[in-house]
């Protein structure tokens, strides 16, 4: 969790708070999507997180991206922004927020994937159509838009 956030709940407690943030959909040569198995709740999830004072979006995906995964952005596109009520969420410990999350994709990339054993404790390339069932909340709305959107392309492609 980003430092800013901790800091905030020093004085907010547990009230949902506006939460922005980045993500990151990795593609590997097979078209496959890096995910990453979440230790906060135990879900599989799109690698990314929260925004810090003063830095753009773009750089909380590449920051998060590496942190997470080890795995350096050559080239990020954005994808879409995401927020609205669906993208409430509530963390095990009680914390909630109102999530507001750009996403982006990421085709080209250095690095070898590997869990950095704080935020992630595994790595896995997944098919876009045969994605884990355990997946984090707000991650599937996401998922399933860029699946939708992919297959679109592809019929009309």
């Amino acid at each position: 969790m980003a430092e800013y956030i901790k800091q905030l709940r020093k004085h907010v407690g547990s009230r949902p708070l506006v939460m922005v943030g980045a993500g990151v959909l990795v593609l590997d040569k097979q078209n496959r999507l890096l995910l990453v198995s979440r230790t906060d709740n135990f879900t599989w999830g799109i690698p990314g997180g929260a925004l810090e004072p003063g830095e753009k979006l773009i750089e909380t995906a590449r920051r998060e991206l590496k942190e997470e995964t080890g795995l350096i952005a050559e080239t990020l596109e954005m994808f879409e922004v995401f927020s609205g009520p669906e993208f409430y969420y509530k963390y095990p410990n009680g914390d909630e927020v109102f999530n507001i999350v750009a996403i982006f994709t990421c085709q080209s990339y250095t690095g070898t994937p590997k869990a950095d054993g704080k935020e992630a404790s595994a790595i896995n390339w997944y098919a876009i159509d045969d994605l884990p069932g355990k997946l984090n909340p707000v991650d599937q709305i996401i998922l399933e838009n860029f699946r939708t959107l992919k297959k679109y392309k592809v019929e009309k492609g």
